[in-house]
């Protein structure tokens, strides 16, 4: 379906953008609305820190604002076009999708912004593995 090694792969999945072998998150499933935003600190095949500096993910909330723009503008063009909804039914319609697709924009987004930063490395190998040396 998808070919590991995509930015849409590692996207749409969730998946670590380095290694793309395990979840970012500790719930795969993104309608658990509790545990949407809960990750994992580091990918345990690769060693990635996903928190790459403090607050790294609040840039995340520019790319949710464009996820739910194209989603508010799909909706409209649904609902005006194809069904021929009045103005009110259109907004209505937009509110209702907008809130339907939460989880997912939120998650997405996520996932977008940090394989803005980090590429697929097909060579990467559990030696090469970031972990401190325990003493």
């Amino acid at each position: 379906m998808l070919k590991k090694g995509s930015k849409l792969n590692s996207i749409l999945t969730g998946s670590c953008p380095k290694c793309q072998n395990e979840s970012m998150y500790v719930d795969k499933n993104p309608l658990h609305l509790g545990s949407v935003l809960k990750m994992n600190e580091d990918c345990s095949h690769c060693g990635l820190h996903y928190q790459i500096e403090p607050s790294f993910f609040y840039g995340a909330m520019y790319v949710s604002y464009g996820l739910n723009v194209a989603v508010g503008i799909a909706t409209f063009i649904i609902s005006k076009l194809l069904f021929n909804s009045s103005l009110k039914t259109s907004f209505i319609s937009i509110i209702v999708a907008l809130i339907i697709t939460a989880p997912l924009v939120l998650r997405w987004s996520r996932n977008i912004y940090i394989n803005m930063f980090v590429s697929y490395d097909p060579t990467f190998n559990k030696k090469k593995k970031n972990t401190i040396p325990k003493i």
